[in-house]
């Protein structure tokens, strides 16, 4: 650790004899206990906490610290006076660093220092006092005293700063590998422990969320402050644009509220799951994406949820396209455009269930173009309109529009 000049080079002109330097170090565990005592009284960080063997060890740090600056004045150091504080100042780093760990912000570590320098001050000026210093040592003895504590606060304060920049690398790896592992849907086992060692709290649920990183602004904000994030490459067909994926625990609850954080974000969303299978909403998401699946022309994001048929249809898009081909069979002789028009009116037919009015309303046809199509149909057909089986081959076939191709 870099040690700072100001108070060693000032030291060695303030010079105390042996006589006066054992006089202020007889005083320093009395020091030292109303110290802590003042602290403790008026620091509320470290009310009830300093006590038994902790208060013990926290007097042999005060007494060890002002030791340690009355080293600094004696005259036997002065050709050397550097020495003793490089240890002082490791162990003010050490303090800062403990405090981060301990969970405790700078700010209480700081107020303590100034509580202790002010009533360590007071007693040691008592004593420089009854003992016959000038005024003049007395008041360059202060400044060099309290110069010396801004320099153990200083260290106190770059330990405290460093322990949490370190503890907060960690705990983003930690997130990050275990992101990794619940996308790659990991043994709960492992998943448990990886959320452990990033102190992460287990939810109920995770749902899956895919949007363009530049879309992630201001998302987070207004998500579950657990929420795990990681980034991950676009597809071929969207170079250039880096994709985030989200993680949201527990919102299974209102996906309406979800809709609204992700309007206008280009995001898809997938189903809320076991925490432990967050893989299957990812998995959901990026089939989505995949088949080509069209986004909402409002704004809202894609949610899987409403395109389960698709999903479904979609997982075996050859035999999707051979069973369309199959229960198309009739129509194939036919010129392409009438073709085209009955499998228009046939599909409408079954989504309908035969409701002539509902079918001529969706397209945009007189209910007598209907009863015509229709008729053609159960002359091509025959009885297989009538047959359940036939009636449903030719709905899982005709679910689909024909815009949705393989992606392989």
């Amino acid at each position: 650790m870099a040690e700072p000049s100001g108070t060693t080079h000032r030291a060695a002109r303030l010079e105390l004899d042996e006589r006066v330097a054992r006089e202020l170090r007889d005083r320093l565990p009395m020091v030292a206990g109303r110290t802590v005592t003042a602290i403790t009284a008026e620091v509320p960080s470290y009310s009830g906490t300093l006590t038994g063997q902790m208060r013990d060890k926290i007097e042999n740090a005060v007494q060890i610290a002002l030791g340690t600056f009355l080293q600094l004045l004696e005259r036997c150091q002065a050709t050397d006076p550097s020495t003793p504080l490089i240890p002082a100042l490791e162990a003010a780093y050490a303090l800062g660093s403990g405090e981060a760990r301990s969970g405790r912000s700078m700010d209480a570590l700081l107020a303590a220092y100034r509580v202790g320098a002010r009533v360590s001050w007071r007693e040691m000026a008592a004593a420089t006092v009854a003992i016959g210093l000038p005024a003049a040592t007395v008041a360059e003895f202060a400044e060099l005293m309290f110069a010396y504590i801004d320099e153990l606060s200083a260290a106190s304060v770059a330990g405290h700063a460093d322990e949490l920049a370190s503890v907060g690398r960690a705990r983003r790896r930690n997130l990050e590998r275990l992101t990794q592992q619940l996308l790659a849907g990991e043994p709960e086992d492992v998943l448990r422990r990886s959320a452990e060692r990033a102190d992460w709290p287990v939810p109920q649920t995770l749902t899956v969320i895919l949007l363009p990183r530049a879309n992630l602004r201001g998302v987070l904000a207004l998500l579950n402050e657990h929420t795990l994030e990681i980034s991950e490459e676009s597809p071929a067909r969207e170079p250039g644009e880096e994709r985030a994926v989200l993680l949201v625990p527990d919102a299974h609850g209102d996906r309406r509220q979800l809709a609204r954080v992700l309007h206008r974000r280009r995001a898809v969303l997938g189903p809320a799951r076991p925490w432990d299978r967050a893989s299957s909403s990812y998995r959901r998401v990026l089939r989505a994406v995949e088949i080509g699946i069209a986004r909402p022309p409002d704004g809202e994001p894609l949610d899987t949820e409403r395109h389960l048929t698709e999903l479904l249809l979609s997982a075996d898009l050859e035999a999707l396209a051979d069973l369309r081909s199959r229960v198309l069979q009739p129509l194939a002789e036919l010129p392409a455009a009438t073709a085209e028009r009955l499998t228009e009116t046939l599909r409408s037919w079954l989504l309908h269930q035969g409701r002539r009015d509902d079918v001529a309303a969706d397209l945009f046809v007189h209910p007598q173009t209907v009863r015509y199509r229709m008729g053609q149909l159960r002359q091509l057909y025959g009885e297989r309109l009538s047959d359940p089986r036939t009636l449903l081959d030719l709905t899982v076939a005709l679910a689909l529009p024909v815009t949705v191709q393989p992606t392989g």
